[in-house]
């Protein structure tokens, strides 16, 4: 007898059709998994790892980042979008962004490493170097959707 029930597999077979055809990948490519021999040997079963460091942006962000804009209203998609982040996800909502034709204002620390600002400018963001730490960056981030009427999208907790 099969361990998943029909409905456990019904919902399974929706959620990888919803995956398979959702539009980040308009932007994102489709990433290998490559197996982890020493880490299956010691877990006693196979571990495959999903090379998301293939992306454009080298990271998973720019899945959540592309799938969050591309949900958005016209009107939401016109005002433009911001968010604070000195990280992947910065890179990925420029990079997001830039194929969606949204402005995108990325609010980053000032000890931010300039590798990750050129990242986020490359890819046509308007970056913001504001305060010391991500904290600071983003009560600047939400002071300007109060004052610009901006999007904000949130860099890992997005409903």
């Amino acid at each position: 007898m099969d361990a998943m029930s029909q409905g456990q597999h019904d919902l399974l077979n929706h959620y990888a059709r919803k995956i398979l055809t959702s539009r980040v990948y308009d932007v994102a490519i489709e990433t290998p998994l490559h197996g982890a021999r020493q880490l299956s040997e010691r877990l006693g079963n196979q571990v495959l790892l999903k090379r998301e460091d293939l992306q454009p942006v080298f990271s998973f962000k720019i899945r959540g980042a592309y799938n969050k804009l591309a949900q958005l209203t016209a009107e939401e998609a016109a005002r433009g979008v911001v968010t604070a982040s000195a990280g992947n996800h910065a890179q990925g909502l420029a990079l997001a962004a830039r194929e969606l034709g949204i402005l995108a204002t990325i609010v980053m620390p000032r000890t931010t490493p300039e590798i990750k600002v050129e990242g986020v400018r490359s890819r046509g963001a308007t970056v913001v170097l504001h305060g010391d730490s991500f904290p600071e960056a983003l009560a600047y981030s939400l002071k300007l959707v109060d004052e610009q009427g901006f999007v904000y999208i949130h860099p890992y907790d997005d409903p």
